[in-house]
């Protein structure tokens, strides 16, 4: 790529070049002044989240736009999924580094590593080839090893942080056995080439394919690749699982939606059965085994697995209508996941953060307007209307039933009055059963992000959901065609 393309390439890449720019600024100032600028650069770390969201929404392009030789793409499905992916991660920063702070715990290390991996899941929302895929998934995957093991005197989070990486590991490995199945069958690593050979339907294709969701498959935390999820999430600080339940999501989403539906769309009639049979799983395993969790975090590990098989089944519907759904259901999801953390984190009792279920008890006396503002927050992940979450069931839904899914879209329906089942355990804790204990006074920040998502979910998003769907079908067209 000579030099005139690199310099019209770089106008497109501001949102990554702006966090490159943090992390290579920060760990200076960090290594000069090591636990002392941990509260700058977490603060720079967040406004540089928020402006690389920012910057993606101002580089909308008319047309699909490759960039670095084709290595990277920006279209507009990729601008809603890197606003929604570097706006979660600047939340769940905020809250991540003002709950270390607080514990004392001041290295300057979280902020860099969070905002590196969040520039790995902006890479995996816009590659364009095998390679960068491979290299945005696993940017992304190697600070969240670390930020799972953060807590090092902490015994179950080194577990989490080895068992992470083990089958992480493991995941790549299938992940690049099937790129490489691609390459050989195929001979180019670009999607728009390898979408011109894989029409032909060659087996050794398809298996390719296979194998790569099978990777992606494990960093969405989809059945039956779940298994590292809910010991993750307990294990992991919980500012770390906050993180891992709301932007690598979307990042993982978006990926897979790319892999789908450019170089792989001829060959819809094969991986729509493979993603039609996760999407199952995912339902099934999710709902009944949260039905029986004692721990919040383990509980919303697999509440996660759940939701992300709605996800799945918006995306076997095909291109347009199921890009626009999984886009509509990330953007009611993420603001009630990151509401719910921002209240597990303000259960805070002699210093220590609280996990159990039966440590909300009575919060609603405790603390009354957390009790409400959890209880807007759990009844949109139920799904109830006129909730911001219902609507994101309602398109997943819609979908599916368009594409003649109507089986998966009963099984989903059942998921739903089970998952009820396990969020309105929640409410019912908080709001019949007698008080355990005081908790401590939550954070500025911890209140006003529950506070911001509550209000989304009750008010922006389900009110105001309209243009936010028209432009997710916009983009879905915009990005991968009629």
């Amino acid at each position: 790529m000579d030099i005139a393309n690199l310099t019209a390439s770089l106008p497109w890449l501001r949102p990554e070049l702006l966090l490159t720019s943090y992390a290579l600024i920060g760990v200076l100032i960090g290594a000069a002044y090591r636990e002392k600028a941990a509260g700058v650069l977490a603060t720079l770390g967040v406004l540089a989240l928020a402006g690389a969201g920012v910057l993606a929404l101002l580089a909308i392009p008319g047309k699909p736009q490759e960039v670095f030789g084709g290595a990277l793409v920006i279209d507009s499905f990729g601008v809603f999924a890197k606003a929604l992916i570097a706006f979660s991660a600047a939340a769940t920063l905020w809250l991540g580094a003002d709950t270390m702070l607080r514990a004392h715990d001041r290295r300057f290390e979280f902020s860099l590593i969070v905002v590196m991996s969040t520039l790995g899941m902006l890479i995996m929302a816009s590659a364009n080839d095998l390679i960068t895929l491979y290299m945005g998934l696993e940017l992304q995957s190697l600070g969240a090893y670390v930020l799972a093991a953060f807590a090092r005197d902490d015994a179950r989070s080194s577990e989490a942080g080895l068992k992470y990486f083990v089958l992480g590991a493991l995941a790549s490995g299938l992940l690049l056995y099937g790129a490489s199945l691609i390459y050989g069958f195929t001979g180019s690593i670009q999607f728009g080439d390898i979408a011109a050979d894989a029409r032909h339907g060659d087996v050794g294709v398809v298996f390719g394919l296979v194998f790569l969701l099978c990777g992606i498959g494990f960093k969405l935390s989809a059945a039956p690749f779940h298994m590292w999820t809910p010991d993750v999430y307990e294990g992991a600080p919980t500012p770390v699982t906050a993180l891992f339940a709301a932007a690598p999501k979307a990042a993982a989403v978006a990926l897979m939606a790319r892999v789908l539906f450019d170089p792989f769309a001829g060959l819809q009639a094969e991986w729509s059965q493979v993603i039609a049979a996760m999407a199952a799983l995912s339902l099934v395993i999710g709902s009944v085994a949260a039905l029986v969790q004692t721990n919040i975090k383990r509980l919303m590990a697999y509440s996660s697995i759940a939701n992300i098989g709605y996800v799945l089944m918006a995306l076997a519907a095909g291109p347009q209508a199921g890009a626009a759904a999984a886009l509509v259901y990330l953007a009611t999801y993420l603001p009630a996941t990151i509401g719910v953390f921002a209240i597990i984190l303000a259960m805070r009792r002699g210093g220590h953060l609280l996990d159990q279920l039966e440590d909300f008890a009575g919060l609603a006396v405790r603390r009354p307007w957390l009790g409400a503002l959890l209880t807007v927050l759990v009844f949109s992940l139920t799904g109830i209307p006129p909730l911001a979450g219902f609507f994101g069931k309602y398109y997943a839904f819609q979908a599916a039933l368009s594409a003649g899914l109507w089986p998966l879209v009963v099984l989903a329906a059942i998921a739903t009055v089970v998952s009820a089942g396990y969020y309105l355990r929640i409410l019912a804790i908080v709001w019949f059963q007698p008080p355990v204990g005081e908790i401590e006074r939550p954070s500025g920040a911890v209140a006003i992000t529950a506070g911001l998502s509550t209000f989304l979910v009750l008010g922006v998003l389900s009110i105001g959901l309209g243009p936010v769907a028209r432009w997710a079908v916009e983009a879905a067209r915009a990005s991968f065609g009629s």
